[in-house]
Parts: C-alpha cells; sequence; structure tokens
C-alpha cells in the first residue's frame, strides 16, 4: 500500500493507524533517508500503542524501550551497527521474538538476521511534489516471498 503524506502529521496519523493495529510479536522496517521523517512515524506509532512518554531515535543506544503501552516497543537505530553479532549482545531475539511490537530502522543493514516475516515501512521525499510531501510505502515482507 502507498501513501501520501504532506504534512508531519499525516506521517504521525499513518504511524498511529499503524500502531493501534499492531499486535505482539510484529516487526517493522524502517527504511528511509535521514530527515524523511523516521522518527514522526514512530511517535505515531507509540501513540498508538498507548505509549505516553516522550520517544526519540535511540541512535546512540541502538534499541528504546518503551513498556507503560499495551505492549512494549522496542525502538531499534541500527545505523552505526558495525556487524550483525552486536545485536545478540543487546538481545535482539528477546525483543523480535517477544511480547511486544519492534520498529528497526536501517534494517536493511541487518536483514541477513529479519525475522521471516515483517512489515517494511519506507519513507521517501519527492522534492517535486513540495517540500513536505512524503510517499509512504508499506508492504510486507517474508523470505518466501
Amino acid at each position: 500500500m502507498v501513501f501520501e503524506s504532506n504534512s508531519e502529521k499525516n506521517t504521525f496519523d499513518l504511524g498511529f493507524q499503524i500502531g493501534e493495529k499492531a499486535r505482539p510479536g510484529d516487526v517493522y522496517t524502517l527504511v528511509g533517508d535521514l530527515g524523511v521523517g523516521k522518527t514522526v512515524f514512530t511517535k505515531g506509532l507509540a501513540k498508538g500503542l498507548g505509549i505516553e512518554e516522550p520517544v526519540s531515535s535511540p541512535t546512540f543506544t541502538i534499541v528504546q524501550i518503551y513498556e507503560e503501552g499495551r505492549m512494549p516497543l522496542y525502538h531499534f537505530d541500527v545505523y552505526r551497527i558495525g556487524d550483525v553479532e552486536e545485536m545478540d549482545e543487546i538481545g535482539y531475539e528477546d525483543c523480535i521474538y517477544g511480547e511486544g511490537v519492534s520498529l528497526i530502522e536501517w534494517a536493511d543493514l541487518i536483514e541477513e538476521i529479519l525475522p521471516e516475516h515483517y512489515v517494511e515501512i519506507k519513507i521517501e521525499k519527492d522534492p517535486g511534489r513540495g517540500f513536505d510531501f512524503r510517499r509512504i510505502t508499506v508492504e510486507e515482507k517474508g523470505r518466501d516471498q
């Protein structure tokens, strides 16, 4: 599915809608260049899970865990991962195969350890459509597809 966003609010609202429908064990990957709205989307998803605390990108901690919603949110930013083995050290599998929702930014860097099925959310700018325009593609992925 492809969505068009013309504002931060549109991007937040899409994240919120996905968060409201999320189930334990869901894994979402978030793909997009710096500054496209990945954190805005994540804030919406967290709100959809009932998380009220401030959400920020876990750039220097790799994973930020939010537990106050209807289920935990494990927010990964793997941009600075040097080797996929580092993911084992932070308990990656306990999160993605646990009872919460995992959201992984820059997941293309750890593609070989992604679960068999996940949902990829790709956010892209199109300068020809305006400064705030974003094309957001939501696609189910899996090794058997």
